[in-house]
């Protein structure tokens, strides 16, 4: 084992964390629960809910998404929904638990003419009580105020996989655009959610990288989610290999021992885990998820089933201003 189990870095190097990845799998879970209890209540699970606010008709093209109108997926485009609607779903998520809410709008970066309504989105969402987070592709940096002004608490934008890979997955925009976006948002003063997706034919070496390019930022994002691609029928990655459980796993134990105070947030893919599996990622660090029955377009397990399982683990949510942190 490597000395100084929770060290608070940014220097992390790729040696170490390729051997941190391989460490033998007892070893490895060992590690990363140490460093899960050090910083956090190990039985409390943070909860978010997540709303397409602006469907389809993206002018990117990446390979895993339904929304893309230039990979072949024939989800058609919808216009930025109202305000009043937001609220009503913000309402009813606050009801079910959630703590965080999440917008997320389908182009490469917002208008000024949505600009508006957006920070009415926000607001609105804060009047409730709740946390706000936001995902809306590339910002200038006069967005980034007006979002900071409006009260966004969180600002979502995932660097998907490692720099080695990006070109593979996304040719629109570069993995250096989305550093260069976490950068701006965190230097506004708003907190940063970024994180990746696995499964998508990457090698090992991707998976580890894309959490070293989180971990070595000025600071580590306050939120790590963690995906599990979705195959989506008519996309380029609509029939990948999917990624073994295990790896998986080892993925989440690498974000948690990398970035100790990081929530991990167990994402996309949930609907085909095994609730075995599932507890084993809480295991390894994860301490964040999706709720509700859907996420953006993709499915998500039902409210219900998520609460039989946090009984069945003695899980419990972590209350609105509560982050679990010790």
């Amino acid at each position: 084992m490597l000395d100084n189990i929770s060290p608070i870095r940014t220097d992390w190097t790729r040696e170490e964390a390729d051997a941190i990845y391989n460490l033998p799998f007892m070893d490895l879970l060992y590690r990363a629960q140490t460093v899960h209890r050090e910083h956090f209540d190990p039985n409390q699970v943070q909860r978010s809910k997540l709303l397409s606010i602006k469907t389809g008709g993206c002018a990117e093209d990446c390979a895993y998404c339904s929304q893309s109108a230039r990979n072949g997926a024939q989800l058609s485009a919808s216009k930025l929904i109202e305000v009043e609607r937001v609220l009503s779903e913000a309402k009813k998520a606050k009801a079910g638990g959630a703590t965080r809410y999440c917008m997320g709008a389908a182009w490469r970066s917002p208008k000024d003419r949505d600009m508006d309504v957006l920070e009415a989105m926000v607001q609105g969402v804060k009047d409730l009580g709740m946390e706000t987070c936001m995902t809306l592709g590339m910002l200038e940096d006069d967005q980034i105020f007006r979002l900071k002004e409006s009260g966004l608490d969180y600002y979502n934008h995932n660097i998907d996989t490692s720099e080695r890979y990006y070109s593979e997955i996304i040719t629109t925009r570069t993995f250096a655009d989305r550093i260069d976006t976490l950068n701006r948002v965190r230097e506004a003063g708003i907190k940063v959610c970024a994180g990746g997706i696995v499964g998508m034919g990457e090698k090992q070496m991707d998976r580890v990288d894309m959490l070293l390019a989180l971990a070595t930022l000025k600071e580590h994002p306050d939120s790590v989610p963690v995906n599990m691609l979705i195959p989506i029928a008519d996309t380029p990655l609509a029939d990948v290999e999917k990624l073994d459980p295990i790896e998986f796993v080892r993925t989440i134990a690498l974000a948690r021992i990398l970035m100790p105070k990081s929530h991990v947030r167990l994402s996309a893919g949930r609907t085909d885990m095994t609730d075995e599996l599932q507890a084993m990622c809480f295991f390894a660090g994860a301490n964040s998820i999706f709720v509700g029955d859907t996420l953006l377009t993709a499915d998500n397990p039902e409210e219900d089933h998520d609460s039989k399982l946090f009984d069945k683990l003695g899980i419990t949510a972590m209350a609105v201003g509560c982050d679990g942190s010790k």
